[in-house]
Protein backbone atom coordinates (compact mmCIF):
# COMPACT_ATOMS: atom_id res chain seq x y z
CA UNK A 1 0.00 0.00 0.00
CA UNK A 2 2.68 2.53 0.88
CA UNK A 3 4.35 1.96 -2.92
CA UNK A 4 0.51 2.63 -4.31
CA UNK A 5 0.74 5.56 -2.69
CA UNK A 6 3.82 6.85 -3.67
CA UNK A 7 6.58 6.18 -0.81
CA UNK A 8 9.61 4.43 -0.46
CA UNK A 9 9.84 2.76 2.50
CA UNK A 10 13.01 2.70 4.17
CA UNK A 11 12.66 0.50 7.43
CA UNK A 12 10.06 -1.11 9.18
CA UNK A 13 9.34 -2.18 13.02
CA UNK A 14 6.87 -4.24 14.40
CA UNK A 15 5.47 -4.97 18.28
CA UNK A 16 3.22 -7.83 19.26
CA UNK A 17 1.34 -6.78 22.61
CA UNK A 18 -1.46 -8.24 24.09
CA UNK A 19 -3.12 -4.75 25.02
CA UNK A 20 -1.63 -1.97 22.59
CA UNK A 21 -1.37 0.86 25.02
CA UNK A 22 -4.02 3.53 24.76
CA UNK A 23 -2.00 6.67 24.72
CA UNK A 24 0.90 5.50 21.69
CA UNK A 25 -0.65 2.40 20.54
CA UNK A 26 2.99 1.08 20.65
CA UNK A 27 4.94 1.22 24.24
CA UNK A 28 6.66 4.08 25.22
CA UNK A 29 10.05 2.65 24.72
CA UNK A 30 9.16 1.20 21.41
CA UNK A 31 8.04 4.75 20.39
CA UNK A 32 11.00 6.05 21.03
CA UNK A 33 13.28 3.03 19.38
CA UNK A 34 11.22 3.80 16.35
CA UNK A 35 11.73 7.53 16.19
CA UNK A 36 15.42 7.22 16.56
CA UNK A 37 15.63 4.67 13.54
CA UNK A 38 13.08 7.00 11.59
CA UNK A 39 15.62 9.69 12.26
CA UNK A 40 18.51 7.40 11.05
CA UNK A 41 16.97 6.65 8.20
CA UNK A 42 15.71 10.63 7.15
CA UNK A 43 12.35 9.51 6.98
CA UNK A 44 9.65 11.91 7.12
CA UNK A 45 6.55 9.93 7.38
CA UNK A 46 5.67 7.08 9.61
CA UNK A 47 3.03 4.97 8.81
CA UNK A 48 0.58 2.39 10.99
CA UNK A 49 -0.78 -0.78 9.67
CA UNK A 50 -3.20 -0.32 12.39
CA UNK A 51 -5.98 2.35 12.82
CA UNK A 52 -4.84 5.09 15.13
CA UNK A 53 -7.27 6.79 17.46
CA UNK A 54 -7.11 10.55 17.45
CA UNK A 55 -5.45 10.96 20.70
CA UNK A 56 -3.11 8.24 19.60
CA UNK A 57 -2.34 10.36 16.57
CA UNK A 58 -1.75 13.18 18.39
CA UNK A 59 0.01 12.10 20.95
CA UNK A 60 2.70 9.72 18.10
CA UNK A 61 3.48 13.50 16.34
CA UNK A 62 3.85 15.57 19.68
CA UNK A 63 6.85 12.70 20.54
CA UNK A 64 8.43 12.55 17.36
CA UNK A 65 7.83 15.64 15.41
CA UNK A 66 6.96 13.95 12.24
CA UNK A 67 4.08 13.08 10.35
CA UNK A 68 2.20 10.00 11.64
CA UNK A 69 -0.33 8.01 8.92
CA UNK A 70 -2.43 5.10 10.25
CA UNK A 71 -4.06 2.65 7.64
CA UNK A 72 -7.15 3.69 7.04
CA UNK A 73 -5.68 7.57 6.26
CA UNK A 74 -3.12 5.64 4.04
CA UNK A 75 -5.94 3.90 2.13
CA UNK A 76 -7.71 7.12 1.46
CA UNK A 77 -5.07 8.39 -0.34
CA UNK A 78 -4.98 5.64 -2.48
CA UNK A 79 -8.38 6.26 -3.53
CA UNK A 80 -8.48 9.59 -3.89
CA UNK A 81 -5.21 9.16 -6.44
CA UNK A 82 -7.54 6.82 -8.79
CA UNK A 83 -11.12 8.45 -8.15
CA UNK A 84 -12.06 9.47 -11.47
CA UNK A 85 -15.52 10.29 -12.51
CA UNK A 86 -17.83 12.44 -9.76
CA UNK A 87 -19.44 9.43 -8.01
CA UNK A 88 -16.33 8.01 -7.30
CA UNK A 89 -14.78 11.15 -5.88
CA UNK A 90 -18.15 11.79 -4.05
CA UNK A 91 -17.64 8.81 -2.50
CA UNK A 92 -13.59 9.46 -1.29
CA UNK A 93 -14.81 12.96 -0.24
CA UNK A 94 -17.27 11.07 1.87
CA UNK A 95 -15.57 8.42 3.33
CA UNK A 96 -12.67 11.24 3.70
CA UNK A 97 -14.56 13.80 5.67
CA UNK A 98 -16.31 10.58 8.08
CA UNK A 99 -12.48 9.89 9.25
CA UNK A 100 -12.03 13.37 9.80
CA UNK A 101 -14.56 14.44 11.91
CA UNK A 102 -12.93 13.39 15.44
CA UNK A 103 -9.97 14.53 14.67
CA UNK A 104 -10.62 17.85 14.41
CA UNK A 105 -9.81 18.87 17.87
CA UNK A 106 -6.08 19.60 19.04
CA UNK A 107 -5.28 19.44 14.71
CA UNK A 108 -4.62 22.97 14.12
CA UNK A 109 -1.29 23.47 13.81
CA UNK A 110 -1.32 19.98 11.94
CA UNK A 111 -4.11 20.67 9.45
CA UNK A 112 -2.33 23.68 8.15
CA UNK A 113 0.79 21.59 7.35
CA UNK A 114 -0.61 21.22 3.69
CA UNK A 115 2.22 20.83 1.55
CA UNK A 116 1.26 17.54 -0.94
CA UNK A 117 2.46 14.11 0.19
CA UNK A 118 0.73 11.36 1.61
CA UNK A 119 -2.19 11.93 4.22
CA UNK A 120 -2.59 15.11 2.72
CA UNK A 121 -4.34 14.35 -0.66
CA UNK A 122 -8.27 15.13 -0.99
CA UNK A 123 -10.88 17.65 0.33
CA UNK A 124 -8.20 20.03 0.47
CA UNK A 125 -7.40 22.93 3.44
CA UNK A 126 -10.24 24.97 3.11
CA UNK A 127 -12.69 21.82 4.33
CA UNK A 128 -10.17 20.36 6.36
CA UNK A 129 -10.01 23.59 8.38
CA UNK A 130 -13.81 24.30 8.74
CA UNK A 131 -15.72 23.48 11.66
CA UNK A 132 -17.39 20.05 12.52
CA UNK A 133 -21.22 21.55 11.81
CA UNK A 134 -19.89 22.89 8.64
CA UNK A 135 -18.10 19.22 7.53
CA UNK A 136 -21.27 17.17 9.27
CA UNK A 137 -23.52 19.48 6.71
CA UNK A 138 -20.88 18.26 3.57
CA UNK A 139 -21.14 14.89 5.05
CA UNK A 140 -24.86 14.98 4.30
CA UNK A 141 -24.93 16.64 1.60
CA UNK A 142 -22.69 13.93 0.04
CA UNK A 143 -24.70 11.27 1.52
CA UNK A 144 -28.12 13.00 -0.71
CA UNK A 145 -26.03 12.77 -3.96
CA UNK A 146 -24.78 9.04 -3.49
CA UNK A 147 -28.54 8.04 -2.46
CA UNK A 148 -29.42 10.56 -6.45
CA UNK A 149 -26.44 7.73 -7.84
CA UNK A 150 -28.49 5.12 -5.97
CA UNK A 151 -32.00 5.84 -7.54
CA UNK A 152 -30.25 6.23 -11.05
CA UNK A 153 -29.01 2.61 -10.89
CA UNK A 154 -32.08 1.33 -9.71
CA UNK A 155 -33.59 2.50 -13.12
CA UNK A 156 -30.60 1.40 -14.47
CA UNK A 157 -31.11 -2.34 -12.86
CA UNK A 158 -34.79 -1.77 -13.90
CA UNK A 159 -34.13 -1.58 -17.28
CA UNK A 160 -31.38 -4.43 -17.45
CA UNK A 161 -33.79 -6.72 -15.95
CA UNK A 162 -36.54 -5.74 -18.64
CA UNK A 163 -34.49 -6.84 -21.39
CA UNK A 164 -33.07 -10.10 -19.95
CA UNK A 165 -29.84 -9.47 -19.51
CA UNK A 166 -27.56 -11.18 -16.72
CA UNK A 167 -25.60 -9.73 -14.53
CA UNK A 168 -21.88 -10.87 -13.60
CA UNK A 169 -20.07 -9.69 -11.07
CA UNK A 170 -16.10 -9.34 -10.93
CA UNK A 171 -14.99 -9.40 -7.31
CA UNK A 172 -11.72 -10.33 -4.92
CA UNK A 173 -8.83 -8.92 -3.10
CA UNK A 174 -7.38 -6.16 -4.72
CA UNK A 175 -4.74 -6.70 -7.46
CA UNK A 176 -5.74 -9.96 -7.94
CA UNK A 177 -6.12 -8.90 -11.84
CA UNK A 178 -10.09 -8.28 -12.43
CA UNK A 179 -9.57 -5.62 -14.73
CA UNK A 180 -7.32 -7.28 -16.59
CA UNK A 181 -9.74 -10.32 -16.66
CA UNK A 182 -12.68 -8.04 -17.40
CA UNK A 183 -10.96 -6.33 -20.67
CA UNK A 184 -10.15 -10.20 -22.08
CA UNK A 185 -13.90 -10.97 -21.37
CA UNK A 186 -15.58 -7.56 -22.89
CA UNK A 187 -13.05 -6.59 -25.23
CA UNK A 188 -12.70 -3.54 -23.74
CA UNK A 189 -9.71 -0.72 -22.23
CA UNK A 190 -10.31 -0.51 -18.65
CA UNK A 191 -7.38 1.08 -16.87
CA UNK A 192 -5.17 -1.44 -15.33
CA UNK A 193 -2.30 -1.27 -12.64
CA UNK A 194 -0.41 -3.13 -10.44
CA UNK A 195 -1.01 -0.28 -7.62
CA UNK A 196 -4.01 -1.46 -5.01
CA UNK A 197 -6.98 0.03 -5.79
CA UNK A 198 -6.86 0.89 -9.77
CA UNK A 199 -10.18 0.65 -10.12
CA UNK A 200 -13.09 2.86 -8.01
CA UNK A 201 -15.34 3.38 -10.04
CA UNK A 202 -17.40 0.66 -11.48
CA UNK A 203 -17.99 -0.32 -15.16
CA UNK A 204 -20.08 -2.37 -17.02
CA UNK A 205 -19.80 -4.07 -20.46
CA UNK A 206 -21.50 -6.34 -22.51
CA UNK A 207 -19.75 -9.98 -22.17
CA UNK A 208 -17.95 -10.96 -25.78
CA UNK A 209 -18.60 -14.39 -26.61
CA UNK A 210 -21.52 -17.18 -27.98
CA UNK A 211 -23.77 -16.59 -24.75
CA UNK A 212 -26.99 -18.41 -25.38
CA UNK A 213 -28.50 -14.72 -23.69
CA UNK A 214 -27.11 -11.72 -22.89
CA UNK A 215 -24.54 -11.02 -19.69
CA UNK A 216 -23.40 -7.95 -18.86
CA UNK A 217 -20.36 -8.00 -16.45
CA UNK A 218 -18.93 -5.68 -13.94
CA UNK A 219 -15.65 -4.80 -12.63
CA UNK A 220 -15.87 -3.42 -8.62
CA UNK A 221 -13.65 -2.32 -6.38
CA UNK A 222 -11.31 -4.70 -4.77
CA UNK A 223 -11.08 -5.77 -1.12
CA UNK A 224 -8.77 -5.75 1.34
CA UNK A 225 -8.32 -7.02 4.81
CA UNK A 226 -9.58 -4.77 7.92
CA UNK A 227 -11.63 -1.86 5.39
CA UNK A 228 -12.94 0.23 8.04
CA UNK A 229 -16.44 0.15 8.24
CA UNK A 230 -17.20 3.95 7.01
CA UNK A 231 -15.71 3.21 3.55
CA UNK A 232 -17.65 0.48 3.30
CA UNK A 233 -20.76 3.01 3.84
CA UNK A 234 -19.10 5.15 1.49
CA UNK A 235 -18.95 3.00 -1.36
CA UNK A 236 -22.30 1.04 -0.60
CA UNK A 237 -23.55 2.75 -4.13
CA UNK A 238 -21.11 0.85 -6.09
CA UNK A 239 -21.08 -2.18 -4.20
CA UNK A 240 -24.68 -2.53 -4.26
CA UNK A 241 -24.16 -3.41 -7.71
CA UNK A 242 -23.04 -7.05 -6.46
CA UNK A 243 -26.88 -7.43 -5.06
CA UNK A 244 -28.40 -7.62 -8.42
CA UNK A 245 -25.61 -10.16 -9.94
CA UNK A 246 -26.63 -13.31 -11.01
CA UNK A 247 -23.47 -14.99 -10.87
CA UNK A 248 -19.82 -13.74 -8.81
CA UNK A 249 -17.25 -14.57 -9.68
CA UNK A 250 -14.57 -14.53 -7.00
CA UNK A 251 -10.92 -13.92 -9.13
CA UNK A 252 -8.13 -14.91 -6.77
CA UNK A 253 -4.67 -14.19 -7.50
CA UNK A 254 -3.43 -18.01 -7.50
CA UNK A 255 0.50 -16.49 -7.28
CA UNK A 256 -0.01 -14.98 -4.18
CA UNK A 257 1.46 -16.65 -1.04
CA UNK A 258 -1.49 -15.53 0.54
CA UNK A 259 -4.17 -15.94 -1.65
CA UNK A 260 -6.12 -18.35 1.29
CA UNK A 261 -6.03 -15.52 3.22
CA UNK A 262 -6.92 -12.66 0.58
CA UNK A 263 -10.04 -15.16 -0.08
CA UNK A 264 -11.34 -15.32 3.43
CA UNK A 265 -11.68 -11.41 3.97
CA UNK A 266 -13.39 -11.65 0.21
CA UNK A 267 -15.64 -14.01 1.89
CA UNK A 268 -16.32 -12.37 5.04
CA UNK A 269 -17.05 -9.25 3.16
CA UNK A 270 -19.68 -11.04 0.46
CA UNK A 271 -21.09 -12.15 3.90
CA UNK A 272 -21.15 -8.60 5.20
CA UNK A 273 -22.59 -7.41 2.25
CA UNK A 274 -25.32 -10.36 2.32
CA UNK A 275 -24.41 -11.81 -1.20
CA UNK A 276 -23.01 -15.15 -0.09
CA UNK A 277 -26.26 -16.81 -1.06
CA UNK A 278 -25.33 -15.74 -4.99
CA UNK A 279 -24.00 -18.61 -7.65
CA UNK A 280 -20.28 -18.40 -7.72
CA UNK A 281 -17.65 -19.53 -9.44
CA UNK A 282 -13.93 -19.26 -7.99
CA UNK A 283 -11.63 -17.58 -11.03
CA UNK A 284 -7.69 -18.97 -9.63
CA UNK A 285 -6.27 -16.46 -11.75
CA UNK A 286 -2.17 -15.26 -12.99
CA UNK A 287 -1.60 -19.22 -13.54
CA UNK A 288 0.87 -18.51 -15.98
CA UNK A 289 2.91 -17.34 -13.07
CA UNK A 290 2.94 -21.05 -11.57
CA UNK A 291 4.86 -24.32 -12.22
CA UNK A 292 2.34 -26.96 -13.68
CA UNK A 293 2.66 -28.50 -9.80
CA UNK A 294 1.60 -25.37 -8.22
CA UNK A 295 -1.27 -25.41 -10.45
CA UNK A 296 -2.03 -28.91 -9.62
CA UNK A 297 -2.31 -28.18 -5.88
CA UNK A 298 -4.94 -25.51 -6.82
CA UNK A 299 -8.11 -26.52 -5.48
CA UNK A 300 -10.51 -28.28 -8.76
CA UNK A 301 -13.99 -28.73 -8.79
CA UNK A 302 -17.02 -27.43 -11.04
CA UNK A 303 -17.20 -24.32 -9.30
CA UNK A 304 -13.19 -23.42 -9.59
CA UNK A 305 -11.65 -22.66 -12.85
CA UNK A 306 -8.05 -21.79 -13.45
CA UNK A 307 -6.73 -18.90 -16.13
CA UNK A 308 -4.35 -16.36 -16.70
CA UNK A 309 -6.18 -13.24 -17.96
CA UNK A 310 -2.91 -11.63 -19.33
CA UNK A 311 -1.41 -15.07 -21.10
CA UNK A 312 -4.99 -16.06 -22.85
CA UNK A 313 -5.10 -19.36 -20.87
CA UNK A 314 -8.25 -21.35 -19.59
CA UNK A 315 -11.15 -18.39 -20.98
CA UNK A 316 -13.35 -20.46 -23.48
CA UNK A 317 -13.69 -22.81 -19.84
CA UNK A 318 -14.45 -19.62 -17.88
CA UNK A 319 -16.92 -18.48 -20.23
CA UNK A 320 -18.75 -21.82 -20.42
CA UNK A 321 -19.11 -22.46 -17.19
CA UNK A 322 -20.79 -18.63 -16.68
CA UNK A 323 -23.10 -19.43 -19.34
CA UNK A 324 -23.89 -22.94 -17.71
CA UNK A 325 -24.20 -21.51 -13.98
CA UNK A 326 -26.87 -18.34 -15.60
CA UNK A 327 -28.15 -21.13 -17.73
CA UNK A 328 -29.06 -23.20 -14.81
CA UNK A 329 -30.63 -20.61 -12.74
CA UNK A 330 -33.55 -19.96 -14.78
CA UNK A 331 -36.92 -21.68 -14.65
CA UNK A 332 -40.40 -21.99 -16.14
CA UNK A 333 -42.77 -20.52 -14.85
CA UNK A 334 -46.69 -20.00 -16.03
CA UNK A 335 -47.86 -16.41 -15.92
CA UNK A 336 -51.74 -15.41 -16.39
CA UNK A 337 -52.80 -11.47 -17.74
CA UNK A 338 -55.74 -9.72 -19.04
CA UNK A 339 -55.98 -10.49 -22.92
CA UNK A 340 -56.13 -6.47 -22.87
CA UNK A 341 -52.72 -6.47 -21.14
CA UNK A 342 -50.80 -6.30 -24.06
CA UNK A 343 -47.45 -4.18 -22.89
CA UNK A 344 -46.97 -6.84 -19.50
CA UNK A 345 -47.20 -9.46 -22.57
CA UNK A 346 -45.03 -8.12 -24.36
CA UNK A 347 -42.49 -7.11 -21.78
CA UNK A 348 -42.57 -11.36 -20.38
CA UNK A 349 -41.85 -11.54 -24.31
CA UNK A 350 -38.98 -9.18 -24.25
CA UNK A 351 -37.34 -10.81 -20.45
CA UNK A 352 -37.90 -14.38 -21.03
CA UNK A 353 -38.14 -17.38 -23.61
CA UNK A 354 -41.91 -18.04 -24.37
CA UNK A 355 -42.43 -21.44 -25.09
CA UNK A 356 -46.46 -21.73 -24.98
CA UNK A 357 -48.98 -19.77 -25.06
CA UNK A 358 -52.96 -20.51 -24.58
CA UNK A 359 -56.10 -18.16 -25.32
CA UNK A 360 -58.59 -19.02 -22.13
CA UNK A 361 -61.77 -16.77 -21.73
CA UNK A 362 -60.66 -12.90 -21.53
CA UNK A 363 -57.25 -14.00 -20.53
CA UNK A 364 -53.93 -15.01 -21.88
CA UNK A 365 -51.35 -18.03 -19.86
CA UNK A 366 -48.21 -17.90 -20.95
CA UNK A 367 -45.27 -20.49 -20.15
CA UNK A 368 -42.25 -19.33 -20.25
CA UNK A 369 -38.33 -19.75 -19.08
CA UNK A 370 -37.09 -17.14 -17.40
CA UNK A 371 -34.83 -15.99 -14.45
CA UNK A 372 -35.70 -15.14 -11.20
CA UNK A 373 -35.41 -11.95 -11.20
CA UNK A 374 -38.10 -11.55 -14.08
CA UNK A 375 -40.08 -14.32 -12.07
CA UNK A 376 -40.23 -12.15 -9.15
CA UNK A 377 -41.57 -8.74 -11.32
CA UNK A 378 -43.98 -10.95 -12.48
CA UNK A 379 -45.19 -12.59 -9.33
CA UNK A 380 -48.40 -10.97 -8.96
CA UNK A 381 -49.45 -12.75 -12.42
CA UNK A 382 -48.15 -16.17 -11.79
CA UNK A 383 -50.69 -18.85 -12.16
CA UNK A 384 -50.81 -21.94 -9.78
CA UNK A 385 -48.21 -24.31 -10.19
CA UNK A 386 -50.17 -27.51 -11.05
CA UNK A 387 -52.12 -25.73 -14.76
CA UNK A 388 -49.93 -25.83 -17.48
CA UNK A 389 -50.30 -24.47 -20.85
CA UNK A 390 -49.98 -27.15 -23.46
Amino acid sequence: MASSAGARVVGSARQSSPSPNPAHLLGKGKVEEVGQEARAASADLLLFDNDLTPTQLRNLERMLDLKVVDRTQLILDIFSRHARSREGKLQVELAQLTYLLPRLTGRGTMLSRLGGGIGTRGPGEQKLEIDRRRIRSRILRLSRSLERVRSQRALHRKFRESRQFHMVALVGYTNAGKSTLFNVLTQSEVVTSPQMFATLDPTVRALAGDSRQPVLLSDTVGFIRHLPPHLMVAFRATLEQLKEAGLIVHVTDAADPNYLEHDSEVENLLADLQVASTPRLHVFNKIDLLSPREVGRLPHGPEQVHVSAAGLIGLPELLSKIDQVLTSSEQQATFRFSAADGERINALYRSGRVLAKEYRGGEVWIRAQVSESVRRRFEPYLASATVDVA
